[in-house]
């Protein structure tokens, strides 16, 4: 009987809450949760032979599918690096998840 590596089958996790990419979208969080995060791509630069994102757009969304999309948005903000962006979006989900956020 062979054994599944568990995050193997979960898919790539950041700070124990899944990543998901479609395109230059990258969910973070759960649907599952009553909070994700949804981060855009809006610019890339090139550094040597890679592009690095430049601008990305964060938004703090509620996960109700009742609401109309613009009204998911809880707080949304900008940076200027993919690294940036997560740090900030591992934050903000963090604090929503705990019921530190309104």
């Amino acid at each position: 009987m062979s054994q599944t590596n568990p995050a193997k089958a979960e898919g790539l996790m950041y700070k124990g809450h899944p990543l998901r990419r479609i395109d230059n979208l990258i969910y973070y969080g759960s649907m599952a949760d009553k909070y994700i995060i949804m981060m855009q791509v809006m610019n890339t630069k090139k550094e040597q032979d890679l592009e690095l994102a430049s601008k990305v757009s964060i938004q703090l969304q509620l996960t109700d599918p009742t609401l109309k999309s613009r009204d998911r948005v809880v707080k949304k903000s900008e940076k200027d690096s993919l690294y940036a962006a997560i740090d900030v979006a591992a934050i903000w989900l963090e604090r929503a998840l705990s019921g530190k956020e309104k």
